[in-house]
């Protein structure tokens, strides 16, 4: 089966430089005790060998269209070996979590080969607790953050009695399109470009309401025109003129990375979410926005106004399957200068419903469309000027990117081995020194960091600043509901608990699962 690439899925192969990669991963940490196999290897091969038909672009490779006159195709590799991509590291026993984290921050790193399917399986084990770890990382063209997780509940089990795998079904892999009919197909697209430009004009004269007030305030800073009373130059009237500051997460990065890991309980954010009448996602942005502000204060780099978030949003129909990406953004302001944790969090209510209001302007699919106007070859090379221009970090469009994935919310198994927790491990690149991703899973929320290496050496303080935040919410909403005493209790539980999963502050001689 051959499936072109949108123009979105290739914008993430236009972004890979020689200090950033376009792939995305997970880290499931798991319980072996409840299977009744021990879980190698070679199980792992043989489960994931008889599931491969349910995600094709797992056996799939990207396949170039001649000059790069169109998107490239994914086709059956005829010469898959599911050998290459599962693979098995053992940690010294008993591993920490640091030394597991370190291990995927360095895996992480590395470059996925293009010639062959875009993923890689790595199977950890010697952790402590007599846990394993199985840390998945699949090419942002082949699928996003959605598709990702639905992937969970097609490699494991709904029960911890799963059958033991038959033999793999035959591969049989389809012929790819010769260079000749891929040309022609390019050059038929080619023709259409006149109906394309009219298509995206007007799509991006709908969009002008919801893009203006990211614009305006841009525009006109670029144009010396100052601040009028709404602080945006007086171009664009907007509540919100989300220009990002500079900070220090905003610079050149270098291709090595850090990774931390932790789980917050999420009973504890929706009691945050029911007392103050917010959302779970505004309860993530206001702790993100706390715990920025404190590695912020702590390197002398706060800036007086919010710092800018961009926040994936999926548009994935239901019939829109497993792979590719179906995702849009928002700009939602960060207020991170606020030193109030519940005032942080009124303010970043307010924000995301703005985000929100102007983010359903855009034609769902204008960004796709957009990307998917330019040939691949004059794409790559615009994304080359881009970078050495080193634009990105001279003037961010945001400042981070927070990801709130939902997750399934029963119990899922691998080989028997119960799922405990699945921390996402997402991209960063120049300019974006730090990806800040949550997904859901069985009443907790679990969060995976990752920074430039040499940007956030402290990235275990950081993780840890987060739990920290959650608490001071919790205590401010028991106080709401008129249990101070017991709020004041409460929180020095939680976060002692906290530190004891591995979110150690900043002053603690432990750095929990980070490296």
């Amino acid at each position: 089966m051959t499936r072109r690439l949108t123009g979105l899925d290739a914008a993430f192969l236009a972004l890979e430089t020689p200090t950033s990669t376009g792939h995305v991963g997970g880290l499931s940490i798991l319980d072996p005790s409840t299977a009744t196999e021990p879980l190698t290897l070679e199980r792992l091969t043989a489960i994931l060998a008889s599931r491969l038909d349910a995600v094709p672009v797992l056996r799939q490779r990207l396949q170039s269209v001649p000059l790069g006159i169109d998107q490239p195709v994914w086709v059956d590799d005829r010469h898959f070996d599911i050998g290459y991509h599962v693979r098995e590291l053992g940690l010294p026993s008993p591993g920490s979590d640091e030394q597991l984290a370190e291990q995927v921050s360095r895996i992480h790193a590395r470059p996925l080969d293009r010639e062959r399917p875009l993923w890689e399986t790595y199977l950890l084990s010697g952790l402590a607790g007599g846990r394993m770890a199985v840390y998945t990382k699949v090419h942002h063209a082949a699928i996003d953050g959605v598709s990702g997780a639905e992937m969970l509940t097609l490699l494991f089990d709904l029960s911890p009695e799963a059958p033991t795998p038959g033999p793999a079904p035959e591969f049989r892999p389809q012929p790819g399109p010769g260079a000749a009919r891929l040309g022609v197909q390019a050059i038929g697209r080619l023709a259409w470009r006149p109906v394309e430009v009219a298509k995206l004009a007007v799509n991006g004269v709908r969009a002008i309401p919801a893009v203006a007030p990211v614009v305006g305030p841009l525009v006109g800073n670029l144009l010396g025109l100052g601040r009028g009373p709404s602080g945006d130059g007086g171009v664009i009237k907007s509540s919100t003129p989300l220009v990002a500051p500079p900070t220090p997460l905003n610079v050149a990065i270098s291709p090595h990375r850090r990774f931390a890991f932790a789980s917050l309980p999420l009973d504890e954010v929706k009691f945050v979410k029911n007392t103050f009448e917010v959302s779970v996602n505004d309860v993530v942005m206001a702790i993100s926005a706390g715990a920025l502000r404190r590695w912020l204060l702590a390197h002398d780099a706060l800036p007086d106004g919010p710092l800018v978030a961009m926040v994936p949003v999926s548009i994935r129909g239901a019939d829109d399957g497993v792979g590719g990406n179906k995702v849009s953004a928002m700009l939602a302001a960060l207020p991170t200068q606020l030193e109030d944790p519940v005032e942080r969090l009124a303010v970043t209510r307010q924000a995301t419903m703005i985000a929100k209001a102007q983010q359903a302007f855009i034609p769902q699919g204008l960004v796709d469309d957009v990307s998917d106007f330019a040939p691949p070859a004059l794409t790559a090379r615009a994304a080359r000027v881009m970078f050495a221009s080193k634009i990105l970090h001279r003037l961010p469009a945001f400042n981070t990117v927070i990801s709130n994935v939902p997750g399934p919310n029963v119990p899922i198994y691998l080989a028997g081995a119960k799922l405990l927790a699945h921390h996402p491990v997402s991209v960063v690149t120049d300019g974006i020194g730090l990806n800040i991703t949550v997904i859901g899973y069985l009443g907790q929320l679990n969060f995976g960091l990752v920074a430039a290496r040499e940007i956030v050496p402290d990235l275990a303080d950081l993780m840890g600043w987060f739990g920290e935040e959650l608490a001071l919410l919790v205590a401010a909403a028991h106080a709401a509901a008129g249990n101070g005493s017991e709020s004041e209790a409460h929180t020095e539980g939680n976060v002692s608990g906290r530190r004891s999963r591995g979110t150690a502050p900043r002053s603690g001689g432990r750095r929990p699962r980070s490296s």
